[in-house]
């Protein structure tokens, strides 16, 4: 996109004149190898895993959507391709069947799937950016050997932190752990609970002495099928309905001490240090909403005609375009500098949650705005733009 613009209200209306229906990023083959590289320019890793996720999306993803919605339920043919296509453990290494890429790889892998589909790119999402993280960075040799290959190619897996009566204050879980010999034996129920209806592992989050607080919780990862772990009420959610999300009760789950993650005692820690990831998550996939709203937009208002020309052409649409346009972007910046401070080893504390903040309302303004433009079609299930709509929702109410 070219950037010779002009200042003041013209500027405006340029911008909304230079866009095209996709965003594009250049390689870093293309910028100036003297200076560091922008925010937007991929490597070529990147820029063929964007090309490949974009291609399958549209191929794969596309036609399955409005069944997967109205039927709220995943394909699971669909789920096989995403294990195939390497999407399911792509910063796993290589040597455990994963992808071995990089944390931006997994942001630039979540912002195509909810181009198309923001249901199918949370299923993505916290699979990578949770699930496998957790293991991988806070699990025992033996753990990673159990579960990341199979996380990798077949199995999709839980996060298991919320309750009913801890969601913010996500440290006053209830869910506890008693320690009898090597055995920890768990009660509770988890709630909210993203990917729970289709996941074969677990990581419960449960405290294992009350009287030390947040200093009690322990991470445990439990399988299914393990005697005292059942799958509760599946939510009947307003968006992202492809992905489930389900109560999961624990009674009298007895579990081995080898299923604890890192150390007892310090499942706060793996809480506070994988939401921070989780959060840059969240804003690659509010990005990619709004990306995917606004890609189905534009074109109908240059194809729509009123007055005797396009409404497009219509100054006053004109600025609402920009105006969205210059929301995208600058969500996409954030979201991207979080993720590239992520893998210069910086702390995205506050960079992560800045991007999922400006992210969700980006999507939220995109999206309404977007149904807005279209007018009458923009409100019937005939247009993919209300779905985009009612999916951007819970990018403000999760994840905080």
């Amino acid at each position: 996109m070219n950037r010779l613009i002009p200042s003041g209200r013209t500027a405006v209306g340029a911008v909304a004149k230079l866009l095209r229906p996709n965003f594009q990023a250049r390689s870093l083959s293309q910028a100036a190898s003297a200076v560091p590289a922008p925010l937007t320019c991929f490597n070529d890793e990147e820029v063929a895993l964007r090309e490949s996720v974009a291609k399958f999306a549209t191929e794969h993803i596309k036609p399955k959507v409005r069944a997967m919605d109205a039927n709220n339920k995943i394909d699971a043919d669909l789920v096989k391709r995403m294990f195939d296509q390497g999407l399911m453990g792509i910063e796993t290494p290589a040597e455990l069947e994963g992808g071995g890429m990089s944390f931006m790889s997994s942001i630039i892998a979540i912002e195509e799937l909810a181009k198309v589909d923001p249901a199918i790119s949370v299923v993505v999402d916290v699979q990578n950016t949770l699930v496998n993280n957790c293991i991988r960075l806070w699990g025992t040799a033996e753990q990673h050997k159990q579960f990341l290959p199979r996380l990798a190619t077949k199995d999709i897996g839980s996060f298991c932190l919320s309750e009913w009566g801890s969601g913010s204050d996500a440290f006053a879980l209830k869910t506890k752990a008693v320690a009898h010999g090597d055995h920890y034996v768990l009660n509770g129920t988890k709630a909210w609970i993203t990917n729970s209806g289709e996941a074969n592992v677990f990581i419960v989050m449960a405290n294992v002495d009350f009287s030390k607080g947040y200093k009690g919780i322990t991470a445990f990862l439990v399988e299914r099928g393990h005697p005292g772990l059942s799958i509760g009420k599946k939510e009947d959610k307003l968006g992202i309905r492809a992905s489930s999300t389900c109560e999961v009760n624990l009674v009298d789950c007895k579990v081995h001490k080898s299923a604890v993650l890192g150390k007892v005692g310090e499942g706060y820690k793996i809480a506070i240090g994988i939401l921070n990831e989780g959060r840059v998550g969240i804003a690659a996939q509010m990005l990619g909403l709004a990306e995917g709203a606004f890609n189905e937009t534009v074109p109908y208002l240059h194809q729509r005609r009123q007055f005797n020309q396009p409404i497009a052409d219509f100054q006053g649409m004109q600025f609402q375009i920009a105006e969205c346009a210059v929301a995208i972007e600058s969500a996409k910046l954030m979201t991207y500098n979080a993720a590239r401070m992520k893998d210069a080893g910086l702390p995205i504390v506050k960079e992560g949650a800045m991007a999922k903040l400006y992210a969700s309302q980006v999507a939220e303004k995109v999206a309404s705005q977007c149904v807005n433009m279209l007018g009458g079609v923009g409100f019937t299930k005939e247009f993919p733009v209300e779905k985009f709509f009612r999916d951007c929702k819970i990018g403000q109410i999760y994840e905080v």
